[in-house]
């Protein structure tokens, strides 16, 4: 492969102009120049970087693959997230590299747009599946987030390069919420099951599968995660900065010396850590201590995600044992002296309990809150929970919870315990316990129901499903789960989408039912969605529709009552004289500039 980049996608008369295709090659290419020196990599490099937008040799602007536009007028995240990933790696690469002011400030825009628009609060990017990645800003679906594992590792790698070229820690604070939640959460603790993708919530239906057909995130992770210690620690010159807490053994060289570091912590269960140097260093170095955003009172860089009670966590730092006031500089604590072997550095950071809230223009995360503590995102698994049901639960602001390490549970994790109420259909709400796990380690103990994000009110809590006639349906899961939409663009909960007859030129979705079902009327929620330029799904109402009923192994038209609507934002009512059978089939004609989905289904008696 190195071979025919170098010799034939150079831009010199009569070869191939065109982009890379799947990103990747520019951070290869840009670290084969660091080692080789050889400045035909980073000319490849930079050639697959500007070839963004050029749309030469037939190529058609493409949002999913990020050359919809040159890279220098581009400003928002889009597309396939895995290859946003690395590609604008690969951009902060070259840039870093030649020192190109420009072509950073259009990596730092895009960053903005992701951290403070796309990010899920997990660090996971990219909330739709049908196309692997970005939808509109603050389409943060939780059920049908798609958050891949990969695309969790790509934005580690991007981040690492923001921080490197810039030495600013919330480009850290983002790795590390991405790094304890995003990405762990795509291995099992056993290490030999995987997510592909990792959604925020599920309804049971997720697991994670031993192997996949495109095996990228196996592979991907499981090489990520050897390489882990390699973020732990960096440096500039006489600087050398701590990024990531970890009980850990390290030799880092620092103006050509090698300093020798020794890490004792529980982090992240805790804040306390400890820095032994057993190394004499008689240069000044400045020890740069990353003080988290958390710890900061700072949820996420952009204000996406906002802590909402009135808690001020404090840190205090002691140089062999005596209290230290350092700077604080581009989010680190920075400590400038010579060292001497013996020497102790210790911070002891708070690490209350917080709840967050996202910006209002999150639909999915309206009206509710989530859990975190120090680097942690926590989620509520059913089985933990004294309901059969998780998503009648609330929690409301300001409740009183306690943190607890369980060395007995999911190999030793803290938990979060406290007050929750249950909605009931049937009499008054109540009180009962909960109990949260970190995020990462949900669906080792089983598929089950789960939830990131809590309502802390009874509004945005949902009974419990009723035994319906569309409930007791085969097929089309997900427009039965009875939760309802807000507008027909809600992708926060699974939709279902039609299949093409061939034969019949139709898109056709299809209940099957055990036994005969009595049916008069059904109740349709028409999906419309823009797909934001990704050429994969594009959804909208169908320009007409029928419905049928099984006879035998026939359909027959049912006798409706009254027009088939195609209206928006709402449930389109059709009733029809009643029929009994195991099977109802609705036909439905789509317009020409989309398919056709459903957000909910439901049937009536």
């Amino acid at each position: 492969m190195q071979i025919w980049y170098v010799r034939t996608s150079v831009p010199n008369e009569g070869q191939v102009h065109r982009p890379s295709g799947h990103p990747i090659v520019e951070m290869g290419l840009a670290k084969l120049y660091k080692v080789t020196g050889e400045q035909k990599y980073l000319d490849q490099a930079r050639y697959f970087v500007d070839e963004a937008g050029r749309c030469t040799d037939g190529h058609k602007p493409n949002a999913y693959s990020q050359d919809h536009k040159p890279v220098l007028q581009q400003d928002e995240i889009t597309g396939h997230a895995v290859r946003a990933g690395y590609f604008y790696s690969g951009v902060t690469d070259v840039a870093s590299l030649e020192k190109d002011t420009l072509l950073f400030e259009a990596a730092e825009r895009v960053w903005n747009n992701m951290t403070s628009k796309k990010l899920y609060i997990t660090g996971g990017i990219g909330s739709h599946g049908d196309w692997e990645g970005f939808g509109p800003d603050f389409d943060l679906g939780n059920q049908t987030a798609y958050c891949e594992t990969c695309a969790a590792i790509s934005s580690v790698y991007w981040n690492e390069r923001m921080f490197l070229a810039t030495g600013d820690a919330k480009y850290i604070d983002v790795l590390e919420r991405t790094l304890y939640n995003g990405v762990i959460s795509g291995v099992s603790l056993s290490g030999d099951r995987f997510f592909y993708d990792n959604p925020l919530e599920s309804n049971g239906q997720h697991e994670r599968q031993p192997w996949f057909g495109c095996a990228c995130c196996p592979g991907n992770i499981t090489r990520f995660m050897a390489s882990i210690p390699g973020y732990v620690y960096a440096t500039r010159n006489e600087d050398l900065y701590v990024n990531l807490y970890v009980k850990s053994e390290s030799t880092v060289e620092v103006l050509g010396k090698e300093v020798k570091l020794k890490q004792s912590t529980k982090y992240p269960w805790d804040g306390n850590i400890s820095i032994d140097i057993d190394t004499e260093v008689k240069q000044i170095i400045g020890l740069h201590l990353r003080i988290p955003g958390w710890e900061r009172n700072e949820a996420t860089p952009g204000g996406l995600y906002q802590y909402v009670d009135y808690q001020q966590p404090k840190y205090v730092i002691k140089v062999n044992k005596n209290i230290v006031h350092p700077e604080l500089n581009n989010g680190y604590a920075v400590i400038r002296r010579t060292w001497k072997r013996g020497d102790e550095v210790e911070i002891e950071m708070d690490m209350p309990i917080r709840q967050v809230r996202a910006l209002n223009l999150v639909y999915a995360d309206r009206g509710k809150l989530a859990l975190e503590r120090g680097p942690i995102v926590y989620c509520l698994e059913k089985k933990d929970q004294q309901t059969d049901y998780l998503f009648n639960l609330y929690i409301p602001q300001g409740g009183e919870m306690t943190a607890t390490f369980d060395p007995s549970l999911l190999g030793g994790v803290t938990t979060i315990t406290g007050k929750a109420f249950l909605r009931d259909r049937e009499k008054s709400d109540y009180v009962v316990d909960f109990k949260a796990i970190p995020y990462s380690t949900w669906n080792n103990r089983g598929a089950d129901q789960m939830a990131v994000w809590i309502p802390d009110t009874k509004d945005c809590a949902v009974f419990s499903p009723l035994n319906t006639i569309a409930s007791r349906a085969i097929g089309a899961y997900a427009c039965n789960d009875q939760f309802d939409p807000m507008f027909s663009s809600d992708l926060d909960k699974p939709y279902a989408e039609f299949r093409t007859d061939k034969e019949k030129g139709v898109s056709v979705l299809q209940y099957n039912f055990k036994d005969p079902e009595k049916m008069s009327s059904v109740e349709v929620y028409w999906c419309e969605f823009d797909s934001c330029g990704n050429p994969f799904a594009h959804f909208n109402a169908p320009a007409s529709w029928k419905l049928f009923y099984k006879v035998g192994e026939t359909w027959k038209e049912v006798d409706a009552k009254n027009k088939y609507g195609v209206l928006l934002d709402h449930y389109n009512k059709v009733s029809f004289t009643t029929v009994t059978s195991t099977g109802l089939r609705i036909e439905a004609t789509p317009n020409k500039d989309g398919k056709v989905a459903l957000l909910e289904w439901k049937v009536n008696e």
